[in-house]
């Protein structure tokens, strides 16, 4: 290997401390290549992923119907803006989001956006407009974007608040279950009664919003219990409910939606992340009697349901949409967590191991992030990318894509293990 390619990640390293944002935190990570669940940097090294994108590859990276389809709409148009003519990719993915559906109703309907904060920002907007009320109730621990509303939403000041207030009003936050920590689902139940009696009537809250397993917060389920509690709170004020399945859905857990595993039906669910196959795009899709509440020209964006993000995403939920998908999305559940378990077996650090399907995490008993941020170091020294996560930064969360084979799981797990403290 030469001088000039053994500098190559030194070089785009070097141009990034030069011209990126310093607020823009990178590892020492330079992409060549993605495919399935292998990432090659510039240096010819090749990696385990087990990060997906952030969430964004549960279908793999490069999926050939998702680059298949990406072409043929390239050749057709880039770019034409809803607002200004219709186009078909938009109205399709809007159709089988609607067949897919965790939401009540018979009838659905979507709009599509850029990202998972838009998608929660108008998903706010649309039960603002149908139930006439401000008020906007999260939980402990959440993660919903990065945008004014959105980030006040979210519960971790550092580094997702500190420094941007002052934040949006109406925002009010209760107890999470968090049962390894101590928090039960009568705890949180309890917490959002007291919430309405002292901070914020319910007869003025327009929507609740959980993530069905809360992503940055720790990889946390929400226990079935506390779903189905939450919505009798929700039914009984007409409070609607958003499910924010921007990390959980498109097949992560298995099911096309995390919360059907709780068999509860919300009001509005929303979707990002993995829908767009690696493209940006975002949904939200509810009961038509909430879609059209906000009146026409209330909600959209230049760029929202981009054509070419619409037909990767139609290629996406063609292969949610397969037997055999989920079939597998279980085989790598089980894979997972029985070896997760192993591993928390021999190491005392690891204080418990957590998910749902295959969206799983091990949590650090020390509330601290250097463990993992040691862990997942040493892990890309060797060959396999992984994230932490938590509000103490002191969770390995697993992401990888649920077309990963046996033999590049078990590479993975194998340096993982070899990356955890003695």
């Amino acid at each position: 290997m030469s001088l000039q390619e053994r500098n190559a990640t030194e070089k785009v390293v070097d141009a990034r401390e030069r011209y990126v944002a310093a607020g823009v935190s990178t590892p020492p990570l330079v992409v060549a290549r993605v495919e399935g669940a292998r990432v090659e940097d510039v240096d010819g090294k090749t990696y385990i992923d087990f990060a997906g994108g952030l969430g964004c590859q549960n279908t793999g990276h490069g999926l050939p119907a998702v680059v298949s389809a990406i072409h043929e709409q390239a050749d057709r148009y880039l770019h034409q803006c809803f607002m200004v003519g219709m186009y078909e990719p938009y109205v399709e993915v809007c159709r089988r989001l609607a067949e897919l559906s965790p939401c009540r109703g018979e009838a659905q309907k979507s709009i599509l956006l850029n990202s998972g904060a838009e998608a929660v920002e108008n998903a706010v907007k649309i039960a603002r407009a149908a139930t006439g009320r401000p008020a906007v109730v999260v939980f402990d621990r959440a993660f919903h974007g990065r945008t004014l509303l959105t980030m006040t939403m979210t519960s971790n000041v550092v580094p997702y608040k500190r420094g941007f207030g002052p934040c949006a009003p109406e925002v009010y936050r209760a107890p999470a279950p968090y049962p390894y920590r101590g928090v039960t689902v009568e705890d949180a139940l309890a917490g959002l009664e007291l919430l309405f009696k002292q901070d914020v009537s319910p007869d003025a809250v327009a929507c609740v919003v959980l993530e069905t397993v809360q992503g940055e917060g720790g990889f946390i389920p929400m226990p079935a219990e506390f779903i189905r509690g939450l919505k009798e709170l929700c039914e009984q004020h007409g409070i609607v409910y958003v499910a924010d399945e921007v990390q959980s859905g498109c097949g992560r857990t298995g099911a096309v939606w995390a919360i059907e595993h709780a068999d509860v039906e919300p009001d509005l669910v929303v979707a990002g992340k993995t829908l767009g196959g690696g493209l940006p795009l975002a949904a939200v899709t509810g009961k038509t009697e909430l879609m059209d509440a906000p009146h026409p020209g209330g909600l959209g964006g230049t760029f929202g349901g981009n054509p070419v993000s619409c037909a990767a995403a139609c290629a996406v939920l063609d292969q949610l949409a397969e037997p055999g998908f989920r079939e597998r999305a279980d085989e790598i559940a089980s894979l997972l967590r029985t070896r997760l378990d192993e591993l928390a077996a021999k190491h005392e650090t690891i204080g418990e191991v957590r998910g749902l399907g295959s969206m799983l995490a091990l949590e650090f008993a020390e509330r601290s992030g250097e463990v993992s941020k040691a862990v997942t170091t040493a892990a890309r020294e060797q060959g396999l990318l992984l994230l932490s996560c938590g509000l103490y930064g002191n969770v390995i969360r697993l992401l990888p894509p649920l077309t990963a084979t046996d033999e590049e799981l078990e590479r993975g797990l194998g340096i993982l293990e070899r990356s955890l403290p003695a």
